[in-house]
């Protein structure tokens, strides 16, 4: 199986179209379900100082053609000033194994603590030193990415955000859009909802020959968002992957856009995070 295909970021770094998330997986987990992805043909991995398995991450990239790996991490609150990032991305890459990072952002905004903005100061400082080839931020608020803006000049890169049809986000991706800022999806398949049950999910699969899981990573595809479904599961991590030889209608694609607002409230919604 050939790696997803690509979607170039603002400042030309190429980042894969589907990639592998590894929460809540400990060392040993990940390094299997890594190990297993790039087999596959995965490229994008996902990690996190939060998770707390970057080492078994790293273990599982060993011996990978560095140039051919996109490495994503994100980093906690306690590090949101121009200091605590470059801290951050060195704590990461240690654990990982690596010289730089693809992808480095911050995990969660943190309004109450009110330090973001510092936090992608340093960001910006990281990329300027080819530490970090591309800057983002985890689940922003158009809100938190305009403030970036204003007082930077500067939008993050990619903004990953809890998204699936359930939970649609329209109003965060119109404002990624409009200011070059791909989205990323965590929890793209509907984790604890019933998204992969619902009727009109099924019947699409059905009709497509694809899976469930299938059909919703090919809406997302089509709506030029990025997910990373997390699996350890080998049959798994290879169907995920397999979304890039067919496609959804027009109407099929709006079937499943009706769905949002259909699920519980999403994680995301009020939390501010580490």
């Amino acid at each position: 199986m050939s790696a997803a295909p690509t979607v170039t970021l603002r400042h030309g770094t190429a980042l894969p179209r589907l990639g592998l998330g590894t929460s809540p997986m400990n060392d040993d987990e990940a390094e299997r379900a890594v190990a297993t992805a790039l087999e596959l043909g995965y490229r994008l991995i996902d990690t996190a100082e939060n998770y707390r398995n970057e080492v078994g991450v790293g273990r599982a990239l060993k011996g990978a053609p560095r140039d051919e790996l996109f490495v994503t991490s994100k980093f906690n609150k306690r590090w949101h000033s121009v200091e605590g990032a470059r801290t951050a991305f060195e704590a990461s890459a240690d654990k990982l194994g690596l010289d730089y990072l693809d992808l480095l952002l911050i995990h969660w905004p943190n309004p109450d603590q009110d330090q973001y903005v510092d936090a992608w100061r340093g960001l910006i400082e990281l990329r300027e030193a080819g530490l970090v080839r591309a800057i983002g931020t985890s689940n922003f608020k158009p809100s938190h990415l305009q403030r970036l803006i204003d007082e930077t000049g500067e939008a993050p890169e990619v903004n990953q955000i809890q998204l699936s049809p359930i939970w649609a986000k329209q109003d965060s991706r119109d404002f990624h859009a409009a200011h070059g800022i791909v989205t990323e999806a965590w929890s793209p398949l509907g984790k604890g909802s019933d998204l992969l049950e619902r009727p009109d999910v099924v019947q699409l699969a059905e009709k497509h020959g694809k899976t469930p899981g299938q059909v919703v990573l090919r809406w997302e595809v089509q709506l030029d968002v990025v997910p990373i479904p997390k699996s350890a599961n080998r049959e798994r991590l290879a169907q995920n992957l397999d979304v890039f030889d067919f496609e959804l209608t027009d109407e099929e694609m709006a079937k499943l856009s009706a769905l949002d607002g259909s699920g519980s409230t999403p994680a995301d919604s009020d939390r501010t995070g580490h």
